[in-house]
């Protein structure tokens, strides 16, 4: 690979990430003279490894509270002092490997397109087929492109329109980037979703209880943004919290007050997420996903409906009795 010209810097970010972690460094060999890592208080040996390879290494002090959020404006930060040039920064989270040909596609969108902030491109899993949840992951990260409302994790910025809202907001535990891009598109700026292979993500998922915890977050996620920007997070982000309440609490709630009428028969009101499922799976077949994974995506959304519901109850509670401040969400163990 050719090196990147000199307005391209890197950001990645990373916790006991392991092996994910020199896998991810490795497939940015050509680009460590404008890389920075940050390590948000990892107890394996990320830090050590990466001090021998990359020169600039940020390691954040977990008393503040640690977040994505917060690694990846601690390495803007760093990036930015060492490089006053950098005009786009490239984050990639420790688990990922970023594929050849991306950075160059990446940044010749941003160039080309001076109205965009944001470009991302498909994230594959590395190991699809290992379990269930990684192919639950794989699925998810198959969204439409063209113009969006958010990016994920990986994605390319323009250094100016991220310094111009301030950067992600250090407090969020997660959904820091629709929260970001939220803020980009109040300013005029777009988001755009290339057809193009961007990175490889090793969601490492083997059990139910970490595709919970992963679907929990994403919960938490959801109503935090809402509640922070209220009616301007848009009304997708309100139809995405009304969804989770009404497939989840909903049926709950439906068979406590049917039950004193009709006794028994208010169980069926827990046949809801099922109705849901239907409609899901319909709409996966439409996308010409085959009827295995159609069917596997739209019991994973269904049953994850009481998952989220369990991360808005998380945020509620943070917000109600520990001053809003809200613990880092893991769901995945550290790699050696």
């Amino acid at each position: 690979m050719e090196r990147m010209d000199s307005a391209l810097g890197i950001v990645v970010i990373g916790r006991n990430e392991g092996a994910r972690l020199r896998r991810c460094i490795g497939s940015l060999e050509a680009h460590l003279d404008r890389l920075v890592y940050v390590d948000s208080a990892s107890s394996d040996d990320s830090v050590a490894w990466a001090s021998d390879r990359v020169d600039q290494v940020v390691v954040l002090d977990p008393g503040p509270g640690l977040s994505a959020a917060r690694a990846r404006n601690a390495g803007m930060a760093r990036l930015v002092g060492e490089h006053p040039g950098i005009e786009f920064v490239q984050f990639v989270d420790g688990d990922c490997q970023v594929v050849p040909g991306w950075l160059e596609a990446g940044l010749e969108h941003l160039r080309s397109h001076p109205g965009v902030a944001v470009v991302c491109g498909r994230r594959r899993e590395v190991e699809p087929d290992s379990t269930v949840y990684n192919r639950l992951a794989d699925l998810e990260w198959d969204t439409p492109v063209g113009p969006a409302t958010s990016c994920g994790g990986d994605s390319m910025m323009r250094v100016e329109a991220f310094q111009r809202v301030g950067g992600f907001s250090d407090s969020l535990v997660a959904g820091e980037e629709p929260e970001l891009c939220l803020r980009l598109r109040k300013e005029g700026y777009e988001i755009h979703r290339l057809p193009v292979e961007m990175t490889r993500h090793d969601a490492a998922l083997t059990r139910f209880s970490q595709w919970w915890r992963r679907s929990a977050r994403a919960g938490h996620a959801a109503l935090e943004l809402l509640f922070r920007h209220g009616r301007a997070a848009g009304p997708a982000a309100t139809r995405r919290v009304r969804s989770i309440l009404v497939w989840s609490l909903g049926p709950i709630a439906a068979v406590a007050l049917l039950a004193p009428l009709v006794g028994a028969w208010s169980l069926l009101a827990l046949s809801a997420p099922g109705v849901l499922g239907a409609r899901i799976y319909g709409n996966e077949r439409a996308r010409d996903r085959s009827r295995r994974h159609a069917l596997l995506y739209a019991m994973a959304c269904s049953i994850g409906k009481f998952a989220e519901l369990e991360g808005f109850a998380r945020y509620l509670w943070n917000r109600a009795f520990h001053g809003g401040r809200n613990r880092l969400i893991e769901y995945k163990g550290a790699d050696g």
